[in-house]
């Protein structure tokens, strides 16, 4: 299985400014608030939102943050009702694109993104039309101690006795990629080896990478740049070959 999420490099990539830290706040208690919704505010019960929690912790969101986001997603505080969307759509050289987000006004957060897409060469794709090139999986990241062969092959198989579907290096980081309802299990099993995980999602994979011209490249990362930019997009994945 080869496969590619615009964010795995976010999920771990370098401390963000102070600027970006204020917006991503915001978008992770989204996420919260959408967890404790859909399966209550106890994470010993809702495993999303206990996996959910932990993402938010390794994201340094403070505490009241977290307790407040999960109050607003079980209706114990006001504020406007958030519902998940999910559009599909091809950018710069064709590339398949899926954009999670959240919003309280779905028509407002569906006009941002199509502007945003008119604007760098990309467009709005029907229902189901890029969706299928993708498959739901869970992703589960760790960091190198050191970058050895041998240590990196003991990496690996770990994961896979923990139930890894598959593994990928990129940057220095194990990519280990799960069925959606193993991502817990092998999470746990990994912290039980003495793994230290850096972040745990879901994530939209793409069945096949596909290569592009180092221009169309460049004109994607502008694109999901200003899509990260909108307060309605969550997660952001493409099916782009980086490696």
């Amino acid at each position: 299985m080869s496969g590619h999420s615009h964010f795995s490099k976010i999920k771990h990539k370098k401390s963000i400014t102070d600027a970006k830290r204020g917006q991503v706040f915001s978008k992770m208690a989204r996420v919260l608030a959408i967890a404790a919704r859909e399966g209550g505010a106890d994470p010993e019960t809702n495993s999303k939102l206990r996996l959910t929690i932990e993402q938010a912790k390794a994201m340094n969101l403070p505490k009241d943050n977290i307790e407040r986001a999960i109050k607003k997603g079980v209706g114990e505080t006001e504020g406007a009702q958030l519902e998940e969307v999910l559009f599909e759509a091809y950018g710069p050289g064709g590339i398949a694109i899926i954009i999670e987000g959240i919003t309280d006004n779905k028509n407002r957060a569906l006009g941002q993104i199509k502007q945003i897409l008119n604007q760098h060469n990309g467009k709005l794709a029907g229902e189901g039309s890029v969706k299928w090139l993708f498959e739901r999986k869970g992703v589960v990241i760790i960091k190198a101690e050191n970058q050895t062969p041998q240590f990196k092959e003991e990496l690996e198989l770990k994961a896979i006795e923990a139930g890894a579907e598959d593994v990928l290096w990129r940057n220095g980081f194990l990519e280990i990629y799960t069925k959606a309802n193993d991502l817990e299990n092998i999470k746990n099993d990994l912290e039980k080896q003495g793994q230290k995980i850096e972040s745990v999602f879901l994530a939209w994979i793409a069945k096949e990478e596909i290569e592009i011209e180092e221009k169309q490249k460049q004109a994607c990362e502008k694109l999901f740049e200003s899509l990260d930019e909108s307060d309605s997009v969550q997660e952001i994945y493409s099916n782009i070959k980086l490696l």
